[in-house]
C-alpha cells in the first residue's frame, strides 16, 4: 500500500531545483513539498509548498531546517539535493594545477560534497520514519575517477568525487538501519542553467538538456528507485556510471 510522499528539494530556487519543485507539486502522490533557497524567496507559491532559507555552507542552518520541518511533519520520504557550484567570484574551473585557488577549492568542496553529508546528519531521524526512503544527490560524470581522461577542473572534479564517496558510504550505513532505502548519486548531463552557461560552447545541441527535461527524469527516477538501486551512480539515461 503506497502512502503520499513528503519531499524535500534542497536548492529549489536553482535551474534544476525549481523544475523539480514544480514536478513534485504536480505529482498526485506527493502530499507536501519542502524546498530551500539561498538568497531571495522565490515567487513560486503553492498550498503544498513550504520554502526555507538555507545557506548550505553553515552547519547550524541544516539543524534549523530539520527542526523546522519536524515541527510540521515527522517523516520525509524523498530528499533531492540540487545544490551545486562550479564557478563564482574569484574562482572558475582550473585548466591546470597553477590555477588552484585555495578558498575557491574549499568553497566548492563545502557546497558540492559536505552539504549532502550535513543533510543526511540532520534529516536522518525524519528519513528513517519513511516506509520507502529515497535520497538523491545530483553529482556529475566528471566526478568519476575512472572516466577522467582530460584532467583539469580540479576543484569541481574533486568535489564530485568526494560527493560520490559520501553517497556510497551513506548507502552502506543507512541500509543497516533502513532496509528499504535507496541512496544514489545522479548525473543529469549538461543542463542549460547558469552553472553550465559559460561552458556550453562545445556541447552538442542534443547533449544540452533543459531543466524541465532533467526534472522529469528525476521525478521518474524517484518513483522507480528500489533498494536494489542503493549505492548506485545513475545517469539521466539510467546507465550505471563508473566511480
Amino acid at each position: 500500500m503506497q502512502h503520499s510522499k513528503n519531499v524535500l528539494i534542497v536548492g529549489g530556487a536553482g535551474g534544476i531545483g525549481r523544475e523539480v519543485v514544480i514536478r513534485m507539486l504536480e505529482d498526485p502522490k506527493v502530499d507536501k513539498v519542502y524546498a530551500t533557497y539561498h538568497n531571495a524567496p522565490p515567487k513560486l507559491q503553492h498550498e503544498k509548498l513550504t520554502w526555507y532559507r538555507l545557506d548550505c555552507t553553515k552547519e547550524s542552518e541544516f539543524h534549523e531546517l530539520s527542526m523546522s520541518i519536524a515541527s510540521h511533519n515527522n517523516t520525509l520520504d524523498w530528499v533531492v539535493n540540487c545544490v551545486g557550484v562550479l564557478h563564482g567570484e574569484g574562482f572558475s574551473p582550473e585548466k591546470n594545477v597553477m590555477n588552484i585557488n585555495g578558498e575557491g577549492f574549499l568553497k566548492i568542496m563545502s557546497v558540492n560534497a559536505l552539504a549532502t553529508l550535513l543533510l543526511a546528519k540532520y534529516l536522518q531521524p525524519l528519513i528513517r520514519r519513511s516506509l520507502e526512503p529515497r535520497f538523491v544527490a545530483i553529482s556529475a560524470k566528471v566526478g568519476s575517477i575512472s572516466d577522467n581522461r582530460l584532467g583539469g577542473w580540479y576543484s569541481y572534479r574533486c568535489s564530485k568525487a568526494a560527493l560520490n564517496m559520501a553517497v556510497k558510504n551513506l548507502s552502506i550505513e543507512w541500509q543497516r538501519i533502513m532496509p528499504n532505502v535507496a541512496v544514489v548519486a545522479f548525473h543529469p548531463g549538461t543542463t542549460n542553467t547558469s552553472l553550465s552557461a559559460p561552458f556550453q560552447a562545445r556541447v552538442a545541441p542534443e547533449k544540452l538538456f533543459e531543466p524541465e527535461y532533467v526534472a522529469k527524469v528525476i521525478g521518474t527516477l524517484l518513483h522507480r528507485l528500489s533498494p536494489n538501486d542503493n549505492g548506485r551512480f545513475i545517469a539521466y539515461n539510467q546507465d550505471t556510471l563508473p566511480w
